[in-house]
């Protein structure tokens, strides 16, 4: 069952630093990174680098994220991504970028939407490095007026919007879907839940039921990294099994999050994690959670 069990990848990036151009990618780019030194990102990684990767998985569909193209031209990375399609089949759907306090969000939002296969749109609003260190309305926030204005423009094209901050802005997400709840949002990376200290992660279970209790939230699990350590079972299947106890089958998804996980473990490490830890679980759920919410939440076509 395990081999056979179709999967769309609900979180994955394409780039080529070489023709294009990514800030974070630069040659000379030493900015601070959740999984430490990150040079090894620094190469192309295209359809036929995924596909090797995830060969022994049956990846029926891939959702691609941004990947913090220049901001200068947004739509450009979803104009490369048009090309790459028609060439290689891949991605299968897109998570655009649009920076929501921007002067010309609309004009982004509406470049954004003349391209039939983007579904949403993501900008990693302005976080605070810790819980501490949280204020509540800061500039670039998801309490700034200026970008809740910009988030309020995604409902105009039907977009969903893919949220990644660390869990102690989730009371904050929370509010945002309660006060847009025609918005499907998407919390990347599980919450970002580093800190698997049991005080840590009592403070991320605490945070992740708060947003859980909006209808229009769901979440991916990916980004379970850890800077310097091998991706084990062990340490990531209870932050697993417990996200999916608060979201509910029906609203959990599993992602890659390549090539960036490719620092700390393979696909084939990663997606066979995933099914262990779910191998208990009956086949019309593991359905849901590899293929079928990724599918619904963001209309994909098989």
């Amino acid at each position: 069952m395990s081999a056979a069990l179709e999967l769309i990848d609900a979180h994955q990036h394409f780039w080529d630093p070489f023709a294009n151009d990514y800030p974070w990618l630069r040659p000379e780019a030493r900015l601070p990174f959740r999984y430490g030194d990150y040079a090894a990102l620094k190469r192309r990684y295209l359809p036929a680098d995924y596909r090797a990767d995830a060969a022994a998985h049956r990846v029926v569909a891939t959702v691609h994220v941004e990947a913090e193209w220049s901001q200068a031209d947004p739509a450009g990375e979803t104009r490369w991504l048009a090309a790459l399609r028609a060439r290689a089949g891949l991605p299968s759907v897109a998570v655009a970028q649009a920076h929501l306090d921007r002067e010309d969000v609309a004009e982004v939002l509406a470049a954004q939407a003349r391209f039939d296969f983007v579904r949403g749109i993501r900008h990693k609003p302005a976080a605070a490095p810790g819980p501490r260190e949280v204020r509540r309305g800061a500039p670039g926030s998801m309490e700034d007026e200026r970008w809740r204005r910009g988030y309020a423009l995604l409902a105009r094209h039907g977009f969903s919007f893919d949220l990644q901050v660390p869990w102690w802005h989730l009371a904050e997400a929370a509010q945002l879907a309660r006060d847009f709840p025609a918005t499907q949002i998407i919390i990347n990376h599980i919450g970002l839940p580093a800190d698997r200290s049991e005080a840590g992660i009592a403070a991320w279970r605490t945070a992740l039921a708060l947003v859980a209790a909006e209808p229009n939230v769901a979440l991916k699990i990916s980004g379970l990294g850890l800077p310097g350590r091998a991706w084990r079972i062990e340490e990531n299947a209870p932050v697993v099994r417990e996200a999916i106890a608060i979201l509910g089958i029906e609203r959990a998804m599993f992602a890659s999050n390549y090539p960036v996980d490719s620092l700390v473990a393979s696909f084939d490490t990663i997606f066979s994690g995933f099914k262990a830890i779910t191998a208990d679980r009956p086949p019309e759920e593991r359905r849901k959670l590899f293929r079928d919410n990724a599918q619904r939440v963001y209309r994909i076509v098989l």
